[in-house]
């Protein structure tokens, strides 16, 4: 299996896309970091993501937020992103899919929560709580494992840490130790803890 390019519709933009289509009924969408930052689907922590939801077995769609490379569109603030995370969802169409989220994806993924009826799950890593608020989030059983570096200074983990019990205190933490916000070279541990987490729920 290898991925392959795609195009999906949201609010009429058209959305640049990676798939890789697996038997079964599990599948993630995975959501890049900041577009004004240089964020895209092609990120090594979004690769790496990928990585460890095609070796378990899962179909996968990454894809490039409106407005970031082949994406029409425009910069949303966070609110026309949730849009195209619906969109990505609704083109996946798995019966048990994972929304996982990287910096400000795992923000956008966190403020669209409740209207994301297709993600069983959600996944977030290096929510980035020193960077944007994240008081809005309230408790979801979705929430089902959050990871951080201990260098991370936009995801700082001890604040993290804390927020946790009010939005899962079932949900798994993992730190990696030495990682900062960029995780380069960390990629293998992110793929081990993703692997670990999909085995243990299969």
């Amino acid at each position: 299996m290898a991925e392959k390019e795609i195009f999906f519709e949201a609010e009429g933009l058209k959305i640049e896309g990676m798939l890789e289509e697996a038997d079964g009924e599990r599948g993630a969408v995975i959501c890049h970091p900041h577009p004004l930052y240089g964020g895209t689907m092609h990120n090594n922590v979004v690769r790496a993501v990928a990585h460890a939801y095609q070796d378990a077995g899962n179909s996968t769609l990454r894809f490039n937020f409106r407005g970031v490379e082949n994406s029409e569109g425009s910069f949303g603030e966070g609110i026309g992103e949730q849009n195209d995370v619906e969109a990505a969802l609704q083109t996946l169409g798995k019966k048990n899919m994972d929304l996982v989220g990287y910096s400000f994806g795992a923000w956008v993924n966190a403020l669209g929560l409740k209207k994301f009826q297709g993600a069983s799950r959600l996944v977030m890593v290096s929510p980035p709580v020193s960077f944007i608020d994240f008081e809005f989030l309230r408790y979801s059983p979705k929430i089902q494992l959050v990871i951080c570096g201990t260098r991370d200074e936009i995801a700082e983990y001890k604040k993290v840490e804390k927020m946790l019990p009010g939005w899962n205190d079932q949900a798994l933490f993992r730190v990696i130790q030495g990682a900062d916000h960029f995780y380069s070279g960390y990629e293998d541990e992110l793929i081990d803890i993703i692997g670990e987490f999909l085995r243990k729920s299969a």
